[in-house]
């Protein structure tokens, strides 16, 4: 018999023998066609014909081919990385806005370096800004509702484009802010709640050193000058349920108002919770309502009308606007309307 000669090894068994990651090569002789073609399929495949882009997609599957993204961010000058910088992670709102931030990233190519601050501190902010500009992020979006925050992003907004979403701030040359009109919901709430015969309406606010806090208060304070009623003065909160159930009870001591809007469901809770033990009736005695629309509202007791704001859309906004403050379009405001949730709670 005539030895047959051997065939030689397929490209992904070679590479697997010779211990390393395929790479752009092991794509180009698999598929029979050019390194060079490779590099278009990945960049640029609406150059490609269907029939070799079908040819070298198939071989990028079969070897499990990954592109080298610090090689292609020499070539390109862009590493497809946003940078993310949250506070206050636990809270539900820059909690819902950093997760809808990295859906829209990769939907639109783009990975995410998140990086959370611990501390009230301005050199911390600029530690962690200079962390991700040393990366070489695209750009940088701070889920940056506190007010402490402005200087750093200010620092960082020259070296890198930046965004910040936080209602209020005022936004500059090279910082876009982005956000959920605050003052808008809370006025929704509070127009809700005069239109169901409520006079008096007092509200819990958040810290004021967050803008959405100092956004929500101006939103109730400004509809009830509008409508001609009282503005009493300010109960102060700071976002947890437990605050909330400290003033409704010490409300309940003092006297009660015909309506109390809350500046996030986690206090409105704590109050319902008060109120329920001390015997005042929801909504029949005193309405309530919170801000967030958070998950599971629709089943406290009783269910809590609240102001609901769009994370998805808005992360979806931001990726839009760092895409073209990267291209260099100068700082602006842009905005988002929330929608309010009627339920038991207030009528």
């Amino acid at each position: 018999m005539t030895e047959q000669p051997s065939r030689p090894e397929p490209a992904a068994a070679t590479s697997a023998a010779a211990g390393r990651r395929p790479g752009m090569m092991d794509v180009a002789r698999l598929a029979g066609v050019s390194h060079q073609t490779v590099s278009r399929v990945i960049n640029r495949p609406e150059s490609v014909r269907p029939a070799t882009l079908a040819k070298v997609r198939a071989a990028i599957d079969q070897l499990g081919y990954r592109p080298n993204m610090a090689a292609r961010a020499l070539v390109t000058d862009s590493t497809r990385m946003i940078g993310v910088v949250t506070t206050g992670s636990h809270f539900q709102g820059p909690a819902a806005t950093t997760a809808a931030i990295e859906v829209a990233a990769r939907q639109a190519g783009y990975a995410t370096l998140v990086t959370a601050l611990e501390a009230r501190e301005v050199g911390e902010v600029r530690e962690v800004f200079d962390f991700l500009i040393a990366r070489g992020v695209d750009g940088i979006i701070a889920v940056a509702p506190q007010t402490w925050i402005a200087t750093a992003a200010e620092r960082a907004a020259r070296a890198v484009p930046l965004v910040v979403v936080a209602d209020g701030l005022a936004p500059s040359e090279r910082i876009h802010v982005v956000s959920v009109d605050q003052e808008l919901g809370a006025r929704m709430a509070v127009r809700h709640l005069l239109g169901h015969g409520r006079e008096s309406i007092a509200h819990l606010a958040g810290p004021q050193d967050w803008y959405d806090a100092q956004a929500r208060a101006r939103g109730w304070r400004s509809c009830l000058e509008d409508a001609g009623r009282e503005v009493p003065a300010v109960l102060a909160g700071d976002w947890s349920a437990e605050r909330g159930y400290e003033v409704g009870a010490q409300m309940v001591a003092r006297g009660l108002p015909d309506a109390v809007f809350c500046a996030n469901d986690l206090m409105a809770l704590g109050m319902l919770a008060a109120l329920r033990d001390q015997g005042v009736r929801v909504p029949e005695d005193v309405a309530v309502a919170g801000f967030d629309d958070t998950a599971g509202t629709a089943f406290f007791s009783p269910p809590l009308t609240s102001v609901r704001q769009p994370f998805d859309e808005l992360g979806v906004l931001c990726m839009e606007v760092i895409l073209r403050a990267i291209n260099g379009e100068a700082g602006a405001t842009h905005s988002i309307s929330p929608t309010l949730r009627v339920r038991r709670s207030s009528c």
